[in-house]
């Protein structure tokens, strides 16, 4: 079955049953039963993970929104989170314990090495920064007591690309667990668990979402056992996702093979443009055959996200901002992945451990919307001919 067609119909059981083509929002904190046996039988071994039995634990459209997603990825189960960084963090943090090391790759989401650096540590967990090109290198950092590899597909702001198959071969091989976050291309570009991935962490409100009014996150595996560890701790913290959001998310999914794929298109027509004007340096973007991760992507990837980097030839900061207020189809904000083009002025070099930023003290990170791509091109020409 394509892609296209699973997103329309999956997770839509319940509402089925319900009789509608969205199942309704049930906003609940209790759960009612018919009688004592049944209210037993809810929270009864593998009942518990698989039916609603509190609103602490999600209604029923957290389990239509992670039944969805867990067929979507390949998956067995899906844990629904309040965020994408508690996706993260409760998947770190149900997987880790005292006396552990873990490898995060240095191109990592800022707040997840926060959380490795600061969190985790003060609970005896070490984390070890790594080059994101490491590729089979990474089996000499791997130690006796090393739990898990974090990957993340390209980079966050600087956009790597990492040999995520030959990554998780090592780390199979060894008995460490792999987990990736693949927001950026979603399993529409990306279906990590054919790549040897063991947990694959989703934030919900970029592109699933797609609307820039949803904060959700999404942890899928494909092993039951990790499964029923992340989801407990999960409930431990108390960490759950609103009936809304669920809802909101879930019909979000139903667009994303339509929405992403042309998103996609107008990226690469604005990439290709912004990488021969005068006043770029370079546009860090692997579905672009100049950029250096671009063979991996390519072999890997069946398609690109809207997200990408540009590295200005200005050290001027404030020419660099005058020229991104001139802008005017493209916002300036953070966060991404919804309908409307967007750009945030980053101040570099960001943390890193391994791999310095070797560009500009600052970057754009751009994210292109379903405008029409030559629109939005006209207004880039306009607002950077001041860099010229």
């Amino acid at each position: 079955m394509k892609s296209d067609t699973k997103l329309v119909h999956l997770g839509r059981e319940d509402a089925r049953e319900e009789g509608t083509v969205n199942l309704p929002v049930y906003r609940a904190s209790t759960i009612l039963s018919t009688d004592v046996d049944s209210y037993l039988a809810r929270f009864d071994g593998e009942r518990a993970y698989t039916h609603v039995t509190y609103g602490a634990g999600g209604t029923q459209n957290a389990r239509a929104l992670a039944e969805a997603v867990a067929a979507f990825e390949g998956g067995v189960a899906t844990v629904v989170t309040a965020s994408g960084l508690s996706a993260i963090t409760v998947s770190l943090g149900a997987l880790v314990g005292a006396g552990d090391h873990i490898l995060v790759t240095d191109s990592a989401y800022g707040p997840t090495r926060k959380y490795c650096s600061e969190v985790l540590a003060r609970y005896g967990v070490e984390t070890t920064f790594y080059d994101p090109g490491l590729g089979a290198g990474i089996e000499d950092l791997i130690r006796p007591n090393t739990r898990l590899v974090y990957l993340e597909a390209p980079g966050s702001l600087t956009f790597e690309m990492q040999d995520v198959p030959l990554i998780c071969e090592v780390a199979n091989r060894l008995g460490v667990l792999s987990v990736m976050d693949n927001t950026w291309a979603t399993p529409l570009f990306f279906q990590v668990f054919e790549h040897g991935v063991d947990v694959s962490i989703q934030a919900g409100t970029k592109y699933v979402a797609g609307h820039s009014d949803v904060i959700i996150g999404l942890v899928t595996t494909n092993d039951w056992a990790l499964y029923k560890q992340i989801r407990e701790h999960s409930r431990t913290l108390g960490d759950v996702a609103g009936p809304d959001d669920c809802y909101l998310a879930l019909r979000g999914l139903r667009t994303l093979g339509v929405r992403l794929p042309r998103q996609y298109q107008s990226a690469l027509a604005v990439a290709a443009w912004l990488e021969q004007h005068p006043g770029v340096e370079t546009v860090l973007y692997p579905a672009l055959e100049s950029d250096p991760g671009h063979r991996l992507w390519k072999r890997d990837f069946q398609g690109g996200a809207s997200l990408f980097g540009v590295a200005l030839k200005t050290t001027d900061e404030e020419l660099a901002k005058e020229a991104v207020n001139k802008l005017e189809l493209f916002e300036i904000g953070s966060s991404w992945g919804g309908y409307e083009s967007l750009v945030a002025f980053n101040r570099m070099p960001v943390e890193r451990a391994v791999v310095p930023w070797t560009h500009k003290p600052f970057m754009l990170r751009v994210h292109i919307g379903l405008e029409s791509a030559e629109d939005l091109i006209a207004d880039l020409e306009q607002a950077f001919a001041t860099l010229c």
